[in-house]
């Protein structure tokens, strides 16, 4: 191509490159890299995402993530792939989400789909990361009879035939793999003792992989974002299982996005710590959950709130301890008994064994769509597992339970912490009518705003 083609990018052209957002944003990364190291994810994903033709831009951030030191287990589903043979062959029944009844035919197109699928992945993975120094690294895929399966058998009456269920998983040869750095590869297809072979759900096969192998976290990769469709607006970015069963309960969820919530809550029900569904058409979604605070699907947990409660006038005292000392170093306004008693409403408190060890306060200014945050406390003694984080996602949802659009806090000693969480900065200007009217300008606070 030549230096004249209008199409050619040139370094001149090339965005500036910026040190400092390079250096900040690897900072932000780099403490998820620590964590995440050695542990191990499953990550889930029907032959949607195949058909789609997301693979090609899939595999090189699961090889990235591979390359960090975590340890995966994949799961593919192979549903339109089967009902395309199937509607080709003249079969009338074809496959919906979860658990179907499987005829000898559909068994048949099940392993083909599954052969190609596994193939396809392989090959993918073969390619290393082109155009970086991995690009001839050696990603090993491995996959095998990992999986026992047992028949479905007759559920109401209706005769499942070879629809399977999971009995049990082989987590030695699992993890002997793993510690060898390689990726196990899962097709939707188990073995009984006696050489059967069954059609397995994608949805419950990566569900019992991850339980089995105690993995940190369970991953779905799915074609959009779980939205309520009663409400028509995306579900929240967190969801503790019991809000999720809630929501299952009020059957406001498409098909698809029912059936990876209810396993998801299962999965979290069943002892892992994270779930989460995320959608794959966006670029580099499965890095954007992972290694960014908000990240760009849902999660469900057990319960973020385990400690987290109302404050009653009984936690004065404790409240005033935590803040006390924080007044006096000059990091928060002196506000005394007689304002928090007044405001305890506003205030949620995180207690343990009966010892109150994290307060947060949120105050409404409707009006205007935007809600205060304030005293967002963690005693010395608890810091540094994350409890500041439910602090800040609890006041979160309940700014947006009130209908807020905008969540401000002001600050003086920690605009960092509050810019790493999707804080930016604003001015006196952008705050309600009435905080401007009580901003103290002798302490000049900045002023941090962000979108919910």
């Amino acid at each position: 191509m030549s230096n004249n083609d209008s199409d050619t990018l040139s370094a001149h052209d090339a965005p500036e490159f910026a040190p400092a957002q390079f250096v900040r944003w690897f900072r932000e990364v780099a403490p998820y890299v620590h964590r995440f190291r050695g542990k191990t994810f499953v990550v889930g994903f029907g032959g949607e995402l195949i058909a789609d033709d997301f693979l090609s831009t899939l595999i090189p951030d699961l090889s990235l993530l591979s390359a960090l030191g975590i340890r995966l287990v994949l799961v593919h589903g192979s549903r339109p792939q089967v009902n395309e043979q199937l509607l080709l062959k003249g079969e009338k029944n074809t496959f919906g989400r979860g658990t179907s009844p499987t005829s000898p035919a559909a068994l048949e197109c099940a392993k083909e789909a599954a052969g190609e699928i596994r193939l396809d992945i392989e090959a993918a993975f073969s390619q290393g990361l082109p155009n970086t120094p991995m690009s001839h690294a050696q990603i090993r895929v491995i996959s095998g009879n990992f999986v026992t399966a047992r028949p479905v058998g007759v559920i109401d009456g209706v005769d499942y035939q070879h629809a399977g269920a999971v009995r049990k998983m082989d987590t030695e040869s699992m993890r002997k793999i793993l510690d060898q750095g390689a990726i196990v590869l899962l097709s939707p297809l188990g073995f009984s003792p006696t050489g059967d072979a069954f059609d397995l759900s994608m949805e419950e096969l990566a569900l019992n992989a991850a339980v089995a192998l105690r993995a940190e976290k369970l991953i779905y990769l799915t074609p959009a974002p779980l939205a309520n469709l009663d409400a028509d607006q995306t579900i929240d970015g967190e969801l503790a299982r019991a809000d999720a069963d809630q929501l299952l309960s009020a059957n406001a969820l498409s098909e698809d996005s029912s059936v990876f919530l209810r396993s998801a809550s299962q999965a979290v029900k069943r002892g892992i710590a994270r779930a989460h569904i995320v959608p794959y058409p966006l670029d580099g979604s499965i890095l954007l959950e992972i290694f960014t605070h908000d990240g760009v699907g849902t999660m469900v947990v057990e319960d973020t709130l385990d400690d987290l409660r109302p404050a009653t006038l009984d936690d004065v005292a404790s409240i005033l301890q935590l803040i006390e000392p924080l007044e006096a170093d000059g990091t928060l306004v002196p506000r005394g008994r007689a304002v928090v008693e007044r405001e305890v409403e506003r205030f949620t408190v995180l207690e343990h064994d009966g010892i109150i060890y994290g307060c947060v306060s949120v105050t409404p200014y409707l009006d205007e769509g935007m809600v205060e945050m304030a005293c967002l406390i963690v005693h010395s003694e608890w810091q540094g597992s994350g409890e500041g984080e439910l602090l800040l996602r609890h006041a979160e949802s309940r700014a947006r339970a009130m209908g807020a659009k905008r969540l401000f806090v002001l600050t003086t000693r920690t605009s960092h912490w509050f810019i790493k969480r999707g804080f930016v900065q604003g001015g006196v200007s952008d705050l309600p009518k009435e905080k401007r009217a009580l901003y103290n300008r002798s302490r000049n606070s900045l002023v941090f705003i962000k979108k919910l």
